[in-house]
């Protein structure tokens, strides 16, 4: 492998963006830090493209602190297929960066699992299907650092140059499987998700106790988590260190009225409490005790009927079952939310269209309209089979 480009000027990322127009498809990864920051703070952009048949992967090494990211959304723009590894989080720094994400992604952790191989690192698929061990010591880094050691372009290069070959291999594996649609599928909707953090007043969803507060409690906490969401964006700090999730939910239980009162709430300290906070979060009380109910943005409800739980519990079952015999990641065919959705009714559950609806809605709906039953084969599995319609008695 050749050595890769280390882009730091505006002229050379032009070039490279156009060097790119005409590939089909190039693996990208970023380095990025947001422990103590709002927004992730990009610090470095890896870039692998294919140079030529049966040769390796050639690699350019983006500075972000030195050059304007953004015309790497030329590259985006195009309808080449972004190859990545465990992308959620490349795609949000994308966004925020380059102002898009890409037309077609490709995510080898993604279709990974629906071989079997749930939430695999890049190192264990590398070392699995290619055979080739990465150096893993650099991961935790301070990427912000200037110039960076060659233990860092190390690692940066091994997080790149052996994707596409990676995306080779599942490829052809998932084919043989029938399965590269479904991946293909689930990729598009990772690829659709939308970036970046929650709607602010949906913020007080996070908060543990959420879905048990009651009356104005539950507008206080929206109103107050709703500021305390703008405030951390505002000054680019986590919104933990705004206001700790215990100060949101003692505020939101004890409603404070003034400023000595809000002074005595469990989980703030004069950290929380400088200038003109208090009457900021004062403010938001005084909104949320008023908050009209249609106003109210409401957690989705994790639960069915107490009537209808069993059947989350049979179809929990089914799937895991499902998943060891396909070995496919459980959490890639439907999590518990999936099938709370789906026995609710909902038009918009992932398991009421493409290939979860053939797979896995459909059967549960001959299982719920009884024309189905759930047995042990006699080997220890669990079989869906046609129901027999005679019910045993456990007491004849």
């Amino acid at each position: 492998m050749a050595p890769p480009s280390l882009i730091t000027d505006g002229h050379a990322l032009a070039r490279l963006v156009d060097r790119l127009d005409d590939v089909d498809r190039y693996a990208l990864d970023t380095e990025f830090h947001r422990e103590r920051t709002y927004w992730p703070h990009l610090a470095l952009v890896q870039l692998a493209w294919p140079e030529g048949p049966g040769e390796p992967s050639a690699v350019a090494l983006i500075d972000p602190l030195s050059v304007d990211i953004r015309p790497l959304s030329g590259l985006l723009s195009t309808s080449a297929t972004m190859v990545a590894h465990a992308a959620e989080q490349d795609l949000e720094v994308l966004d925020r960066a380059c102002g898009r994400v890409p037309q077609r992604l490709f995510d080898t952790q993604v279709a990974a699992g629906f071989l079997g191989h749930g939430s695999a690192s890049l190192s264990a698929l590398t070392s699995q299907f290619l055979g080739v061990r990465l150096r893993k010591g650099d991961r935790l880094t301070d990427w912000s650092n200037r110039p960076l050691t060659e233990g860092q372009l190390t690692y940066a290069v091994a997080d790149v140059a052996h994707l596409l070959d990676l995306a080779d291999v599942l490829t052809a594996e998932l084919n043989e499987a029938g399965r590269l649609a479904w991946a293909e599928e689930e990729c598009e909707e990772l690829r659709r998700r939308p970036a970046g953090p929650v709607a602010p007043d949906r913020a007080w969803w996070k908060l543990r106790d959420a879905r048990q507060l009651r009356g104005s409690a539950r507008g206080v906490a929206q109103e107050v988590a709703a500021w305390r969401e703008w405030r951390a964006r505002e000054i680019d700090q986590p919104a933990r260190f705004v206001l700790p999730d215990l100060a949101v939910q003692a505020i939101a239980h004890g409603q404070p009225t003034t400023v000595a009162a809000l002074r005595q709430m469990r989980g703030l300290d004069s950290r929380h409490l400088r200038g003109s906070i208090p009457a900021h979060i004062l403010a938001a009380i005084g909104r949320g005790q008023a908050l009209p109910e249609e106003a109210l943005q409401l957690p989705p409800a994790e639960e069915v009927d107490r009537d209808m739980r069993p059947a989350v519990a049979l179809a929990a079952a089914w799937v895991a079952q499902l998943a060891r015999d396909w070995r496919i990641d459980a959490a890639l065919l439907a999590t518990r939310a999936d099938l709370v959705s789906y026995l609710r009714g909902d038009e918009t559950s992932r398991l009421a269209e493409g290939w979860r609806a053939t797979l896995l809605g459909q059967p549960l709906g001959r299982l719920m309209g009884g024309e189905a039953a759930l047995a042990f084969n006699g080997r220890g599995r669990l079989v869906l089979e046609a129901r027999s319609h005679r019910p045993i008695d456990p007491a004849s």
